[in-house]
Formats: C-alpha cells, structure tokens, sequence
C-alpha cells in the first residue's frame, strides 16, 4: 500500500512520538490497521530484527506517529479499549 499524502499544515520536520511498544505482533497488526482506517500514517521499528533475534520474538516492536497526529492516535487506540498498551506520552 503506498504511503498517505502528508497532510496540509504539517511542520517541515519530521518529529515521531513513540505510541505503542509491543511483542505482540497481532496487537502490532490491530494497531496498524486501525491507524490505517484512521490515514494516520505511522511507522513500524524494529519489525525485522527477528532475523538478529532469531525469531524468538524477545525484541519489542515500536509503533510511531508523528507528534501532529500522536492524540488523535492515542485517542483512538483510546476509543478501542488499547489505551493500557499506550507508551507515556512525555
């Protein structure tokens, strides 16, 4: 799936906030998809260190927004009952 347009106003920085930390892979999912139907765009870190791992699923991955959308995210993972996953926002 291509990435969203940037919306309109957006700084010309890209600052991301850290939203949700997890080895749960099908919450990492969960989390994405509402993120998507949401057009939140958010990035997925540390998805393939599996590989250095060893795919024993020890690494937590990171589920980031850019700060200009991180309370409408946390809102709506919020709104879904995820609010418990939320990392704090500093």
């Amino acid at each position: 799936m291509p990435p969203a347009a940037p919306k309109a106003g957006r700084k010309e920085k890209s600052d991301v906030r850290e939203l949700v930390r997890t080895n749960d892979v099908v919450l990492v999912s969960a989390i994405g998809a509402l993120l998507d139907g949401a057009n939140i765009q958010h990035l997925v870190l540390d998805q393939n260190m599996s590989i250095v791992e060893g795919s024993l699923g020890m690494l937590p991955r990171r589920i980031m927004v850019h700060e200009d959308d991180n309370r409408e995210a946390r809102q709506l993972l919020t709104d879904a009952g995820l609010a418990h996953e939320l990392r704090a926002d500093d």
